[in-house]
């Protein structure tokens, strides 16, 4: 099953609210009197005919209407003290039943078959006018098709006829016409051809039974080449038993066969609550780390065996962690089309024409990541229906279409997801966003800024640039509160906006929250994680700047202007430093900084441990993880150390 195909979506929960409606309706004929079963039926109807209406089946949701009707008929037949009362109910099963004659007494329609072709033309085919690709083409009108051509039959270049057909065809077809269709497409030439039609079972056949049952090798030869552990087709055209093209024929209806019996196969689905996920993630994350522990040992070990296990609990444990996080994992899609309403009933109250467009809806993101992404996304589509797009009469005065637009996408990048909301409105105000915050103080006066440092300004709790106050906003509360939910994600807003043209939010999320690849560093004595994801390189500090002050400072790095932090500093690390340290450069929201450790030990797989309430105010590390020794290595939290080490370094940038 496609779980990013909404369709399917409601397929599966359609298939559920008629097995409801199918207890409520043999309920009913034991309890005819009994409401709460009628308005059991009537609650999966309506859902029904919602989410039909919603994914676009408007006929299903057409019908699910009337038949609402009809059980508010019978509700009212059992509230009312003399049903002969009732208006409405005469001739009420007649009608029922003439709607539902029709549908029962439609034809079946026969179901899809597959068949093998196998054919080949007279020499002379192409002097009489028969053109092969025009039976090919009218084969491919049956059904889907594999065809690949046959060349045993064609002679050495010196001895070659240009104008005989001397190639043969294979096809496997799926249709659901009989065979005499698929003969009356050689009609005209069936005297004279060679032609088999052979039916077939849509299944999970092993390459040398079909290469058997279609005549092509002897089963012993088929049989030797399994006994060589190796390659059956490979070993086949190596031997001398089989051509490459018979070969491709016998690969293309393997290929064929097994995608009509995925098709075919109904969709297997468990509903599993999400908290055995999550605990299932969690057993899964100890599995990791006693893995990491026992590739540490069986490194230290000189038995082979304990490597060799070592090795395949290693592979095990990662395709277990993959899988995991694949069941996890949900499309973003569910999540925007729940945005269409709101567009749609805000662009009303304000009075604007706005156009909601989404794409990506089939990336997908952890489950966690999805619930906790939703207030985030409100808000911000809030501001840009808000302050982003402008009025009509303002959008055509600006050489602009009256309708405005807002676009959600997403979109796979590294080991991130970028979602992003895009609006064609005003821009960001880059004079109104500093005269403010140089008013609250968040900006000093002539401070130089990037577009990136100041339009990060905006998220600092109460800053609004709105005149005035409305239902939607002006009270600066909300991108504040943005900002603090994508950074306890472990992930980071960027901003790019065009004066006039519009604004783009872009949002950068991690694929889970579980389990990230990091940047092991030791510290003095102790180790910790850098989110890999943040690091952009890694660069030995230069001597020079080791003898300087000990203070933060910042070095040049092709041009940029970069601060860094000593982290012994910040640790208070009382051991000596190591004679060449490295610095770690890390970005965080358009801003960069580097960290300087004294080893770069390599990159670790880490299982997040969260910290406990005690260390909720430590705001450089986001949480813990352990490594194969089993000692306890904390997660730096990039964000909160790029906002030191920018804000630290302000005055020395000024200076320069």
């Amino acid at each position: 099953m496609n779980r990013s195909d909404p369709a399917e979506t409601f397929r599966l929960e359609a298939a559920d609210l008629l097995e409801q409606l199918e207890e409520a309706l043999l309920d009913l004929e034991r309890s005819p009197d009994d409401l709460d079963i009628v308005d059991t039926a009537f609650r999966a109807l309506h859902t029904l005919k919602g989410s039909g209406a919603m994914f676009g089946f408007e006929a299903a949701a057409a019908f699910t209407h009337h038949v609402e009707t009809v059980f508010d008929q019978i509700r009212r037949l059992i509230e009312a003290a003399d049903p002969s009362t009732v208006d409405g109910d005469e001739g009420l099963l007649e009608r029922l039943h003439a709607l539902a004659l029709p549908a029962a007494a439609a034809p079946a329609v026969a179901a899809p078959a597959t068949w093998r072709i196998r054919f080949s033309l007279p020499q002379n085919a192409l002097v009489t006018g028969v053109n092969p690709l025009v039976l090919l083409d009218e084969l491919r009108d049956l059904g889907p098709c594999t065809v690949v051509a046959q060349t045993d039959r064609l002679p050495a270049l010196d001895a070659l006829d240009p104008l005989g057909c001397w190639l043969g065809w294979d096809v496997v077809l799926t249709t659901d016409q009989p065979r005499e269709a698929i003969a009356q497409v050689f009609i005209f030439v069936l005297d004279e051809m060679e032609l088999k039609i052979d039916a077939l079972e849509a299944d999970e056949r092993r390459l040398g039974e079909i290469l058997v049952e279609r005549g092509d090798v002897p089963a012993e030869a088929v049989e030797a080449a399994a006994a060589a552990q190796a390659p059956i087709g490979k070993l086949l055209v190596q031997a001398g038993d089989l051509s490459e093209e018979r070969l491709a024929a016998a690969l293309g209806e393997q290929q064929h066969l097994r995608a009509e019996a995925r098709i075919a196969k109904p969709a297997d689905t468990v509903r599993v609550p999400a908290e055995r996920l999550d605990e299932l993630m969690d057993r899964v994350g100890e599995l990791v780390i006693a893995q990491s522990r026992l590739r540490q040992v069986a490194a230290a070990s000189t038995d082979l065996n304990l490597k060799s296990v070592a090795e395949e609990i290693e592979r095990l444990a990662l395709d277990l962690r993959d899988t995991t996080m694949g069941v996890r994992m949900l499309p973003i899609g569910a999540l925007f089309g729940r945005y269409r309403r709101l567009v749609f009933d805000l662009a009303r109250e304000l009075g604007k024409e706005i156009e909601l467009e989404t794409s990506g809806e089939d990336t997908e993101l952890d489950k966690t990541v999805i619930d906790r992404l939703n207030d985030p996304l409100i808000h911000l589509i809030r501001n840009a229906l808000d302050h982003g797009v402008e009025a009509p009469a303002d959008r055509v005065e600006l050489g602009k279409p009256a309708q405005g637009r807002i676009r959600l996408s997403a979109r796979h990048a590294g080991a991130e997801v970028l979602v992003s909301i895009t609006d064609d409105g005003r821009g960001l105000d880059r004079e109104a966003i500093r005269a403010r915050g140089e008013a609250r103080g968040l900006i000093a006066e002539g401070q130089v800024l990037t577009d990136s440092e100041l339009f990060q300004v905006i998220f600092q709790p109460g800053f609004s640039t709105a005149e005035r106050v409305t239902s939607l906003s002006g009270r600066g509360v909300g991108m504040d509160v943005v900002k603090r939910t994508i950074e306890s994600l472990r992930g980071a807003i960027d901003i790019a906006s065009t004066p006039g043209a519009g604004t783009v939010m872009t949002l950068r999320l991690p694929l889970t929250l579980a389990i990230i690849d990091g940047l092991l560093v030791r510290v003095g004595e102790g180790r910790y994680v850098i989110p890999l994801s943040a690091v952009e390189e890694c660069v030995e500090l230069p001597p020079d700047e080791e003898a300087r002050s000990r203070h933060r400072s910042f070095l040049n790095i092709r041009g940029a202007l970069t601060p860094y932090l000593r982290l012994r500093e910040l640790f208070d690390c009382q051991t000596p430093p190591d004679p060449y340290q490295k610095i770690v450069i890390v970005s965080a929201g358009g801003s960069r900084v580097g960290l300087v450790v004294d080893q770069v030990i390599g990159d670790h797989q880490t299982v997040i441990k969260t910290l406990t309430r005690l260390h909720a105010d430590v705001g450089m590390f986001s949480g813990a993880t352990i490594l194969g020794d089993g000692a306890v290595a904390l997660i730096l939290e990039i964000a909160h150390l790029v906002q030191v080490g920018q804000a630290a370094d302000e005055p020395l940038k000024a200076a320069v």
